[in-house]
């Protein structure tokens, strides 16, 4: 039985910004990718990897500019090939159909928190927090999720302890930065967690009344 503090659940509901290719191919199973463009309400977009095996894409099949909702897992996977981000974010897609409604990325994940939080201010003064969330599938892995949260939200979060269980929801997010390697200037893209709502969950040291408690950010 899967427990609360193992759930990786997402809807995201965007448009297809370029056609299906080939990514790879395990257990005899071959796997297509493509990027969805999911609108935020300030109008930018994020742009996902969807990971999706053929046979779905042979049911509905994706073509760029196409209106797509994707439910699936937000998946980590650790890159040794020293070219691009060493954590590499997809979501895994279970079902795939046209998309029929305004733009929507909604994720709900229950896991136990791996590294100690970092609490940081910008230099505007903005408070943050960045968490590390393990996930386990049902066969024994485990998901590295990076999340993020904001103002009141990231301070409670700050007080929180290796081990804690945690279940939030929130969006996968994309967001562009600068990389300076051996002199060379890099474009890259990163994936996190922006968290919306936070609470305790299973886990070595949960805590029903602890500072997260049903806490929340307002939606942006």
């Amino acid at each position: 039985m899967q427990t609360l503090w193992n759930e990786n659940r997402a809807l995201l509901r965007g448009t297809a910004a370029a056609d299906p290719a080939w990514s790879h191919e395990t257990h005899g199973v071959v796997y297509e990718l493509f990027p969805l463009e999911v609108l935020r309400l300030s109008g930018w977009a994020d742009r996902i990897n969807v990971i999706a095996p053929r046979a779905l894409l042979e049911v509905c099949p994706v073509r760029m500019g196409m209106p797509v909702e994707v439910e699936g897992e937000v998946r980590s996977f650790n890159n040794k090939s020293g070219q691009g981000s060493r954590l590499v974010i997809t979501l895994h897609a279970r079902s795939l159909r046209p998309g029929n409604g305004p733009d929507e990325n909604r994720l709900t994940l229950a896991g136990v928190l791996c590294k100690p939080p970092v609490f940081r201010r910008t230099p505007l003064g903005r408070e943050i927090c960045d968490l590390m969330l393990a996930v386990n599938r049902r066969y024994g892995r485990a998901d590295y999720l990076p999340c993020i949260a904001w103002g009141a939200l990231a301070r409670c979060c700050g007080e929180l302890e290796v081990g804690d269980g945690l279940r939030l929801d929130g969006r996968l997010q994309s967001r562009e930065y600068t990389k300076v390697d051996q002199g060379t200037t890099q474009r890259r893209t990163a994936y996190e967690v922006s968290v919306m709502r936070l609470e305790p969950a299973g886990g070595t040291s949960p805590s029903p009344q602890g500072p997260c408690a049903g806490a929340a950010n307002p939606v942006s």
